[in-house]
C-alpha cells in the first residue's frame, strides 16, 4: 500500500501529465509547475501583519455598532508558492490583533516539511490552545490555499463539488434608520436575489416594512440573540413569514436553548444557529433545537473543520448555511469552496469593506461565482 507522500507523488505526476498542476504558482507573471518530488524537502515559512478592515457603512446589529474590523493577514510560503490566510475579529468573538499575534507567536511550522500533511499540521495548531479560533483559521486557510496550489486545483474540485451549484448569496442590511435602510436597499436590490436583514431591537417591523417599500426579494433575518421572550419571538416569526421572510437566524440568546427549541418546533420558517454554534463538537446538542447551522470559518478554526461540520450536519438531517464576518475576499473565497453544498450562503463580508486586498469569489447576478484558480482561488490586487 502506498503511503500518503508516495501517493501524492504518483498523483502529482499524473496531474503534470494532464496539465492539472499548470498555473499553480507564478514567476514573472508566467505559470509555474510545482514539482511534486519537492514535497518533504522544503520548510514552511509563516509571516503575518495587522490589517484594519474599513466598512463602507456603519454596521449595526442587536448588540453593537462599528465602522472597522480588526484583522490579521497571514502568508505561508513553501518552495516558491504562497498560501494566503486571514483572521477577522468582530467584537463579539472576544479576540483581538493582540490575542491573534500572541497565539501565532507560539506556532512553529518550520518543523513540518510537507504541507500536504494537513491533518498532522492542523491538529498540532489546534492543540496549542482551547480557543483562538480566528488565528487558527488564518493558518488553516493559508495551508489549504498552499496545498491547493501544490495540487493545482481549487478546493471545490478537490472535494468533488460542482461550482455551477454555488448558491445565491444574501446581502446584509444592518439595523438603521428608515432613511438609511431605504437607501441601502435601493443600492443592492437589483444586484442580489435574496437579502439578509439584521433585527432584534425595537424597530424590527419598521426595518422590514421599509425594505418592502423598495423590493419584494426574499429576505433572511438575523436577530443576533435579540429576542428574549419565546412567545413574542414566535409571533414575530409568523409576522415575518407573511412578509416574505424565508429563514430566521439565532432568534434568542444561546443560553435559552429550551426556548429556542420550542420556537423551532412551532416556527413556520427554518431556524438556524449562529451564536449557538462554534465548532463540530457543538452540533449534536443542537439537533432538534434548530433546523440548521451557520458555519463560519472564524469561529470553527477554518476550512478543515467547516467541511467536517457540513458533512456531519447533513448526516443528522440538518440544513446548512455558510456565513462570514466582515472579511477580505481571502476568507470569503475560502468559505465559498464548499458553498455548492449548502442551503443558504451569506458570503458578502468582502462586499461590505472598502479596502479588499484580494480578487476572488464574485457575485454575478446575485449568485456566487467561484474562481477557477487553485487553492482558495485568490490573487493579490
Amino acid at each position: 500500500m502506498q503511503n500518503r507522500r508516495d501517493f501524492l507523488k504518483t498523483a502529482g505526476a499524473a496531474a503534470l501529465g494532464t496539465g492539472l498542476l499548470a498555473g499553480c504558482g507564478q514567476i514573472a507573471g508566467k505559470p509555474e509547475r510545482f514539482n511534486i518530488n519537492r514535497l518533504g524537502s522544503g520548510t514552511l515559512k509563516m509571516s503575518y501583519e495587522p490589517y484594519e478592515l474599513k466598512l463602507r457603512h456603519t454596521f449595526t446589529v442587536a448588540s453593537y455598532s462599528r465602522t472597522t474590523t480588526p484583522d490579521v493577514q497571514l502568508k505561508l510560503e513553501y518552495e516558491g508558492l504562497t498560501g494566503y490566510g486571514e483572521a477577522s475579529m468582530p467584537p463579539y468573538l472576544g479576540q483581538s490583533v493582540e490575542t491573534v499575534t500572541k497565539f501565532l507567536q507560539k506556532v512553529d511550522l518550520t518543523q513540518f516539511h510537507d504541507p500536504t500533511k494537513l491533518e498532522e499540521i492542523l491538529t498540532y495548531v489546534d492543540s496549542l490552545s482551547d480557543g483562538d479560533a480566528a488565528a487558527k483559521a488564518a493558518i488553516d486557510i493559508a495551508l489549504h490555499d498552499l496545498v491547493g496550489k501544490i495540487l493545482g486545483a481549487p478546493w471545490y474540485r478537490i472535494w468533488g463539488y460542482d461550482p455551477a451549484k454555488a448558491p445565491d448569496t444574501t446581502f446584509t442590511i444592518g439595523i438603521d434608520t428608515a432613511d438609511v435602510v431605504r437607501e441601502k436597499t435601493k443600492e443592492c436590490a437589483d444586484k442580489f436575489n435574496i437579502l439578509k436583514v439584521k433585527v432584534g431591537l425595537d424597530n424590527d417591523k419598521e426595518m422590514i416594512e421599509t425594505i418592502r417599500e423598495i423590493t419584494d426579494l426574499p429576505i433572511a433575518v438575523d436577530a443576533n440573540q435579540g429576542w428574549k421572550d419565546r412567545s413574542k419571538a414566535l409571533d414575530m416569526i409568523f409576522w415575518l413569514k407573511e412578509h416574505g421572510i424565508v429563514m430566521v437566524e439565532q432568534p434568542m440568546p444561546k443560553e435559552q436553548l429550551d426556548d429556542i427549541a420550542w420556537v423551532t418546533e412551532h416556527s413556520p420558517l427554518p431556524v438556524f444557529a449562529d451564536e449557538s454554534i462554534q465548532r463540530l463538537r457543538d452540533i449534536q446538542s443542537l439537533k432538534g433545537a434548530f433546523s440548521g447551522i451557520n458555519i463560519k470559518l472564524m469561529k470553527c478554526t477554518g476550512m478543515r473543520e467547516g467541511h467536517r461540520m457540513l458533512e456531519f450536519a447533513r448526516g443528522l438531517g440538518m440544513k446548512v448555511m455558510v456565513g462570514c464576518m466582515t472579511e477580505t475576499s481571502c476568507a470569503v473565497s475560502a468559505a465559498a469552496q464548499f458553498s455548492p453544498e449548502v442551503d443558504f450562503a451569506d458570503l458578502d463580508g468582502n462586499l461590505l469593506i472598502a479596502n479588499d486586498r484580494f480578487d476572488g469569489v464574485k457575485v454575478v447576478g446575485g449568485k456566487l461565482t467561484l474562481p477557477d484558480r487553485p487553492g482558495i482561488g485568490v490573487e493579490l490586487l
